[in-house]
Parts: structure tokens; sequence; C-alpha cells
């Protein structure tokens, strides 16, 4: 019995690795608009989702859709409107919330929020430009759903009837509890960035609203310092990922060489399942501070140490809430 389970683990780990640096290799060479984000997908997606079922893939282009449709709304000048904008950002990012808790809709809920934040933002200054990333965005949701399901097929699961989806663990009352805590620490972040428009804490400002529902239940400190820890690991991997990178700076060498800390983190993930989460999100950490960096223009040095000051920022904010929330009384809560 422990071989079936080492062979499986084997082929787990392969999969993540080959799905992983297929997305980063094709993210770098077409380099789309979002480009950066399909690997941080493909990443989430194989780990998240381990087999591979038509509802999964329904529930995945189901979000590209609603990518798509919530582009053509905010390129129709809503973001002249900031009160209603913002009211109806709130509204979206409260449902998004909510399906986040149920593992059929984990995932559509985290490409709502991503969108739901990214394109009304930077539709304020240019409404036009919420329909290019709308489209970067679903083709990057687009590729890394390619890349799974490719990745399946060829270092498949063993055959097993899918029995559905689990049940939430907890009951919808406490669903949409966990969903109003989370935005009592998110939505007043992303109010204060729409407001005064800082275009270059745009990635503070989602790290926030996707890591908020992790730190609404008991013991949310102890959540928090979890996040600046694995933040912390991705930060200090993507400095030393960049200074090798900066010696070969080849798409070949790039693609192999984040494929070779895939296979380490993969490792990790399915060898050492109650440290899986750290390792996970670190590895999160460093594809978006990789990938964001890399694909934009300006002076690599800086745009990482600022991204990973954001990430240093995002951990106190975090620690910070976290103590607010567990000192409040408040019967809603």
């Amino acid at each position: 019995m422990s071989d079936v389970v080492d062979e499986q683990t084997q082929t787990r780990i392969l999969r993540y690795t080959v799905g992983v640096t297929l997305s980063v290799f094709l993210a770098a060479w077409i380099n789309w608009p979002l480009a950066f984000v399909a690997p941080v997908f493909t990443a989430k997606f194989l780990v998240d989702k381990p087999a591979l079922h038509k509802e999964t893939v329904y529930e995945l282009l189901l979000a590209m859709l609603v990518t798509m449709a919530l582009g053509l709304l905010l390129s129709r000048g809503i973001t002249h409107y900031p009160i209603p904008l913002l009211i109806l950002v709130g509204l979206m990012m409260l449902w998004g919330y909510y399906l986040f808790t149920d593992p059929k809709w984990n995932l559509f809920g985290t490409i709502l929020l991503i969108a739901v934040l990214m394109l009304p933002f930077m539709a304020i200054s240019n409404p036009g430009v919420s329909l290019f990333l709308a489209s970067g965005l679903a083709t990057s949701g687009a590729v890394a759903v390619g890349i799974f399901a490719l990745v399946h097929i060829y270092f498949p699961e063993p055959k097993a009837r899918f029995a559905g989806f689990a049940k939430p663990p907890i009951s919808k009352q406490e669903r949409w509890y966990a969903a109003f805590r989370a935005m009592i620490i998110s939505f007043p972040v992303v109010c204060f960035f729409f407001i005064f428009q800082i275009s270059e804490a745009l990635l503070t400002m989602m790290f926030i609203a996707l890591l908020s529902l992790m730190i609404t239940a008991e013991k949310s400190i102890k959540l928090s310092a979890f996040l600046v820890i694995s933040n912390g690991i991705g930060g200090l991997l993507a400095i030393a990922a960049f200074s090798i990178l900066s010696v070969v700076p080849n798409l070949i060498f790039y693609s192999i060489f984040i494929g070779l800390i895939a296979i380490i983190i993969a490792r990790k993930i399915y060898t050492v399942p109650a440290k899986a989460p750290i390792f996970a999100t670190a590895f999160s950490t460093l594809l978006v501070l990789i990938g964001s960096t890399l694909m934009s223009s300006g002076d690599i040095d800086s745009n990482t140490f600022v991204r990973i000051f954001q990430l240093l920022l995002i951990g106190v904010y975090m620690i910070l809430a976290s103590m607010f929330l567990e000192t409040r009384r408040w019967k809603f809560l």
C-alpha cells in the first residue's frame, strides 16, 4: 500500500512541477496583459483541485466569463460615479468572500475578488483599460485551466468516480459572518486606495483583500503570523531568485530555474501536508513577485524591494486587524 501512496505522491509532484514550469514559460514568452497571474493560478488549481473533472473546468470557465462581463460593465463609465462604484465593489467582494467558503466555488470566489478589485481600480484613471485587463485576466485563467487539464491527462490520478464537492464546513449563517468580518478588515483599505488612487500599492490592496478571510476565524493572530512568515519566505526566495536570474537573463533558464524551485516546493506540499499551506503561500508570493517585476518596466531591483516592503506592510496590518477583531465583543461578530 505504501508503494501506491509513494507512486501517487511522485505523480502529483511531477504534475505540479511540469504544470508550473509550462505556465511560467508561456507567460514569459508571450507576455500578454497580466500574464504573470497564469502561473499563480496554475499552482493554486493543482493544489486545491487534485482531480480533473468537468465540474472544476465549468467553475473556472464561468469565472473567466464573469471577469469579462465585469470588464465590459466598467468600460461603460460607472467609474465616473465613485460612491455607486464603491458600493458595487463592496457587494461583489462580500459575495466573493461568501463563495470562497464553499469548496465548490472557492476558486471562482478567488478569481472574482481579483477581478472586482483590479478592474475598477485601474479603470478609474482610464475606463477603456478595464476591458483590456479583463481580457488579460481571462486569458491567464484560460491558460491555467488548459495547463491544469493537460497535466492531469498526462499525469492522471487513479481512476475514481467523482463523488461531488465537499459540503461547506460551516453553516450559511457562519459563512455570512465570516464574509462580513473579512469586509471589516479589507474594505476600509480598499476605499482608501480607491479614493487616493495609489496605483503603486495595488498589490498590497489585493493581498489584504485575498488574505482577509483567512484571519476571520479563532486564533486569527496566529494565522496572521503564519501569513507574515510564509510571505517573508516567499520574499527571501524572490531576492535569491533575482540574484541568480540577473546572472543568466534567459527565458529557458528562467523557466527551468522556477521549475527546480517548484520541485522542491511540491515535495514539501505533498510529503509534509501539515506545512503545505506555508510552502504553497510562499511559492505563490514568489511567483507574484518575480512575474510582476520581470514583466513590468522599470528597475528590477527597486521594484522587488518595493513589493517586499508592501508585503511587510500587509503583515503588520493583518496582525493589527486580527488583534482588533479578537478584542471586540460586538454581538454581530
